[in-house]
């Protein structure tokens, strides 16, 4: 089991590894909340289970709550976090941002 949790952790830090390098490397403000959505969220899921599963192993009453609240966390932020970037999408348009477009004079 224990093997199971670091893999978990690993996956979940490459994860939130992708989405720190996504917010620095993409162009503009609606591209970067793409990787700040997304990919927090898929982080956020997967060590939190791997916190979850670590925490249920002793299975006793505590050890069962606690790991329903971590599960309860993830629930949380899952209808949360895209309902954030939504909003922040939003305010973007409403300030008037512009979507960057690619110009001949931009190299990769």
């Amino acid at each position: 089991m224990a093997i199971i949790i670091t893999i978990m952790l690993i996956c979940g830090l490459i994860f939130f590894a992708g989405g720190s390098i996504g917010i620095i490397r993409f162009p503009d403000f609606y591209s970067r909340l793409h990787p700040a959505g997304k990919l927090d969220t898929g982080g956020l899921a997967i060590t939190m289970s791997a916190f979850a599963l670590y925490t249920i192993l002793p299975l006793t009453l505590t050890a069962i709550i606690t790991s329903v609240k971590i599960i309860l966390i993830v629930v949380f932020v899952f209808i949360t976090s895209p309902t954030a970037i939504h909003s922040i999408v939003d305010a973007g348009v409403r300030a008037g941002l512009t979507p960057w477009k690619k110009s001949e004079d931009d190299s990769i």
